[in-house]
């Protein structure tokens, strides 16, 4: 799960020296430079429907490649929906984006044509945050539509604005809910031997360290990424506590939650009212059950969401059939989604918890990418990687709720007013939805 890191003397003084730079030489906010055009390539994109639930899907590629979706806990759609993020293994690869307008593709390039990655779409405005090399970019985007792709491709161009340098970085940016800072781990310019937390101003593009890692921990820092409704909290990953989060205004670190010796706890993110998803149970691998669960970050108390299940005695695949390994949940807060080792995706209702397969079977158990679910902006729809339903290739797949299953869960949590003096809040027989 996680890798430990090593450090020599010279590349932490490197880090060191390239960091204060960062911090200093962004006085002034860095400007977009002149528009360049972007490669674009005809759709590849394919629809099917699930055999097992009858969720639409929709393939964004198709072939020989190997694609993957933005991790989980990241932006996948840019804030306008007109175009969504993923990454590509192809020979003119990186960062792709799939135009919703036209199926059509669009390679992601710095302005010097350099691939890019670890990106994120930006909270409020049409962008990309995202590295080329050690460059950490903001990309926004101007698409002309074509009537006819088939015969004429879109035309997409792109400026850029640097916001800094920074050499050695773990893992992706990660934008804060607010917009005013990116978040991604690195070398600690404080101890040649460990890793921090860093924010990058979207403004002058200024780095500040914002914490090491606390006492005790034994493994770099993993899985940097903001709170979705708290500015000021980032949480972080390391072991042999996982869960840890950090506020930006003192740099103060504490663990919401302490798992006990030999218990499951994996892959969170944020979702609303201030609670972190994660997948865990109590039982020792590798028959481990796999609950998906909410931790309330303020009281540390934690309930499941997501029904996993353990069966002694059974073998590692039957058990991980019904039981969870990423975690993510909608803006809304209507609906929770759990992948598992087979590659099926299962929603969970946020008020009742009760599942509905969404779509199953993208992966063979033990080999290739999980799905990795993530949320689109409106929780209609979700998108994973790796897919291998297409045959050849692993792909990155959009599926969409059913409408049925919409409407059903707005119904829910909707309380009427008393029908009869001193009945307070209670329910009548037959409410009436206001």
């Amino acid at each position: 799960m996680f890798a430990k890191l090593t450090w020599n003397a010279t590349r932490s003084f490197a880090l060191l020296v390239l960091l204060a730079l960062s911090c200093g030489a962004h006085a002034v906010a860095p400007a977009f430079g002149d528009r360049y055009p972007l490669e674009v390539f005809p759709t590849e994109a394919k629809r099917m429907v699930d055999d097992q639930t009858g969720a639409e899907l929709l393939f964004l590629t198709s072939g020989p490649t190997k694609n993957q979706n933005l991790y989980f806990h990241q932006r996948s759609w840019l804030s306008d929906n007109s175009m969504i993020l993923f990454a590509s293994q192809r020979e003119h690869g990186g960062l792709m984006g799939y135009l919703a307008a036209t199926g059509e593709l669009v390679r992601i390039t710095a302005a010097d044509g350099a691939p890019t990655g670890g990106a994120t779409a930006a909270v409020n405005h049409p962008a990309v945050y995202t590295m080329a090399g050690p460059r950490v970019l903001e990309i926004a985007f101007e698409v002309e539509v074509s009537k006819q792709p088939e015969k004429s491709p879109s035309k997409v161009w792109a400026r850029q604005r640097l916001l800094c340098e920074m050499n050695g970085t773990i893992g992706q940016l990660n934008e804060s809910c607010d917009g005013r800072f990116l978040a991604t781990g690195g070398a600690d310019p404080e101890n040649a031997k460990s890793t921090a937390v860093f924010t990058i101003s979207t403004a002058d593009g200024a780095v500040k360290r914002v914490c090491g890692m606390p006492p005790g921990t034994v493994l770099g820092v993993s899985h940097v990424q903001w709170s979705v409704t708290n500015p000021c909290w980032i949480s972080f990953a390391n072991a042999p506590i996982r869960l840890w989060v950090v506020d930006i205004r003192d740099g103060k670190t504490w663990a919401p939650y302490v798992e006990r010796k030999d218990e499951l706890v994996t892959h969170e993110s944020w979702w609303i009212n201030d609670l972190m998803l994660f997948c865990g149970g109590v039982h020792a691998k590798p028959t481990e059950d796999s609950h998906v669960k909410t931790l309330n970050v303020r009281t540390g108390e934690v309930r499941i969401v997501g029904e996993g299940a353990w069966f002694p005695g059974m073998d590692n695949a039957a058990v991980s059939k019904r039981n969870w390994w990423h975690a993510s949940g909608s803006a809304d807060g209507r609906w929770v989604a759990g992948d598992n080792w087979h590659g099926d995706i299962m929603l969970f209702e946020g008020l009742t918890a009760r599942p509905h397969l969404l779509t199953a079977g993208h992966r063979t158990y033990g080999s290739g990418a999980h799905p990795e679910v993530g949320w689109d902006r409106r929780g209609d729809q979700v998108i994973f990687g790796g897919s291998y339903k297409l045959g050849e290739g692993a792909h990155v797949c959009v599926a969409t709720i059913p409408a049925a299953w919409q409407d059903a869960a707005r119904q829910l949590g909707r309380r009427v007013e008393a029908v009869e003096d001193g009945m307070g809040s209670a329910f009548s027989a037959n409410p009436k939805s206001k």
